[in-house]
C-alpha cells in the first residue's frame, strides 16, 4: 500500500510481548489488510477503567514489523491521499488534544513519529509543541498513565499526519472520573477543555466518552464544550450502536468511524461502516462507531434529519476500524510502534482538517460548516454499527445510506471544502 512500507521499524522494542504482557493480547503473525478474506484482526481495549475512558484500540496480533511486513498501519501519506488533503497547510494554528492524565514520553516519542515519516520537528523548543496540565501550567503535570499514554501518542500523532505544518497543544486533566453521578457539573476533561480554547487553540480534539449503561443527562458539562468559533470534535465511541457523551453535546461535532480500504476505484480508496463487513469486529467484541438518537440533548438547528427528534450522532466520520488502522508511536512501558483504530483516530483527524481548511476561530461556527457543503465529503452508503443491523429504528441511525446517516454523519473528509 502507498506509504506504508515505511510504517514500522524493526528496531523497535517487543510490541507483541509486552501487549501480551500488560494487555491480555497474544502475540501472533503480522496480519496484512491484502487478500478476499484478511483474518479478523486481535484488538485490545486501551483505556480499561474509569467512568470516562479513550476512545481507542489497539491491534495485538501484530509482532514488530520492519519493512518487509504487508501490515504496518496508515500513514500521512496515505491519510492524505485517501482524504484528499493538501501536504501543506495550517502553518501557525493550533490543534489541541485533550486527554486524561500525563505521558511523560510524549515530546519524545512525537519526534520519533515525525522523523520516521519525513515531518518537520514539532517540539518545545521550536514552538511548535506544547504541553500544560488543565491548568495551562508547563512542568506541573497529573500522575502518568500507562493506558491513557498511548491515547495521547496516537492523537499527536494524527494531528501530525492530517496537518503537519500545525502547532499541537497537548492539555492533560488530571483524571478521567468526571460525572461520576449523573448531573455532576466538575470535570476534569472539561476544565482542560476550556484551557486549551484559553490558549489559541482553532481546535480541540476530544477522544474520549462516557461509558454509562445508556447516554446519561449530562447537559451540565455542556458548558465546557461551548466555545464559540472553536472546532470541538468528539469521538462518538466504539461500542457500536449507542450514544455517549460529549459526541451528543449540540456544541461540538460528533465524529464516527469508517473501515478504510485502498482499492482501485477512482478515488482510490472505499469506506464502510466500521462495525460490518469483512474487517468487521461486531459481533466479536461489540466493536464499532458509535451513533443514534440522544435522549437528552436538543437538536441543532442545522442537522435536519427527520427520524430523530433530538440531537444526532454523527455528523462527520473518519478511519477508525483497527482492522485497516493507523501506525502510532508510544515508547511508555516500552511498547513502541503499534497500529492503532477506534474513533479516537478519526476525532483528531477531523480537528486538523478543520485547521488544514483555514478554520482559525472568531465569528465563524465551525459546526454547521459541513451540513453547509455536503457534496465536499465521500458519502459512505454501506455497513452498520449495530450487532443487529435491523435492531435501530429509524434504519439510518445505525445503517451506513446515502446522503445523512448515524454512524458517518454526512461523509468523510473529500479536501478541505466541508471544514
Amino acid at each position: 500500500m502507498r506509504g506504508r512500507g515505511k510504517a514500522m521499524v524493526a528496531s523497535a522494542v517487543g510490541v507483541a510481548a509486552a501487549l501480551t504482557a500488560t494487555a491480555g493480547g497474544p502475540a501472533a503473525r503480522a496480519v496484512g489488510l491484502a487478500g478476499a478474506a484478511p483474518a479478523r484482526a486481535h484488538v485490545q481495549t486501551v483505556c480499561t477503567v474509569g467512568v470516562v475512558r479513550c476512545a481507542s484500540m489497539v491491534r495485538t496480533d501484530l509482532t514488530v514489523p520492519g519493512a518487509q511486513s504487508s501490515h504496518g498501519g496508515y500513514g500521512p501519506v496515505d491519510l492524505l491521499s485517501a482524504y484528499k488533503l493538501p501536504a501543506s497547510g495550517g502553518a501557525g494554528r493550533t490543534v489541541a488534544i485533550v486527554d486524561a492524565y500525563d505521558d511523560p514520553n510524549a515530546e519524545a516519542d512525537l519526534a520519533v513519529y515525525r522523523s520516521y515519516y519525513g515531518l518537520a520537528p514539532c517540539t518545545t523548543a521550536n514552538g511548535c509543541f506544547r504541553k500544560v496540565n488543565q491548568s495551562g501550567q508547563q512542568g506541573s503535570y497529573p500522575r502518568a498513565d500507562a493506558q491513557w499514554s498511548q491515547e495521547i501518542s496516537l492523537d499527536l500523532d494524527m494531528v501530525s499526519a492530517t496537518c503537519g505544518d500545525c502547532h499541537i497543544l497537548l492539555v492533560e486533566a488530571n483524571s478521567a472520573d468526571e460525572a461520576s453521578t449523573q448531573n455532576d457539573t466538575t470535570s476534569d476533561l472539561g476544565a482542560s477543555v476550556n484551557t486549551a480554547a484559553s490558549l489559541g487553540a482553532v481546535a480541540i480534539s476530544n477522544s474520549y466518552g462516557s461509558v454509562w449503561a445508556g447516554e446519561p443527562d449530562e447537559r451540565s458539562l455542556d458548558h465546557f464544550y461551548d466555545h464559540p468559533g472553536v472546532a470541538v470534535t468528539a469521538s462518538a465511541g466504539d461500542s457500536g450502536y449507542g450514544v455517549s457523551y460529549p459526541a451528543s453535546s449540540p456544541f461540538v461535532t460528533a465524529v464516527g468511524g469508517t473501515a478504510l480500504v485502498q482499492d482501485t476505484t477512482p478515488r482510490g480508496w472505499s469506506e464502510t461502516v466500521w462495525g460490518s463487513g469483512p474487517f468487521s469486529q461486531v459481533p466479536q467484541i461489540g466493536g464499532g462507531t458509535g451513533s443514534g438518537c440522544s435522549s437528552f440533548e436538543p437538536k441543532p438547528a442545522w442537522q435536519l434529519d427527520s427520524g430523530c427528534a433530538q440531537r444526532t450522532v454523527t455528523d462527520v466520520a473518519a478511519v477508525a476500524d483497527p482492522n485497516t488502522g493507523v501506525a502510532a508511536y508510544d515508547s511508555y512501558g516500552g511498547f513502541g510502534w503499534l497500529v492503532f483504530g477506534g474513533t479516537s483516530v478519526s476525532s483528531p483527524i477531523v480537528a486538523s482538517v478543520f485547521a488544514l481548511a483555514g478554520h482559525a476561530g472568531g465569528a465563524t461556527d465551525p459546526r454547521p460548516l459541513p451540513y453547509q457543503h455536503p457534496t465536499a465529503l465521500f458519502d459512505v452508503t454501506s455497513g452498520s454499527d449495530a450487532s443487529v443491523p435491523a435492531s435501530c429504528g429509524p434504519a439510518y441511525l445505525c445503517n451506513g445510506e446515502p446522503g445523512y446517516d448515524g454512524p458517518t454523519g454526512l461523509g468523510t473528509p473529500n479536501g478541505i471544502g466541508a471544514f
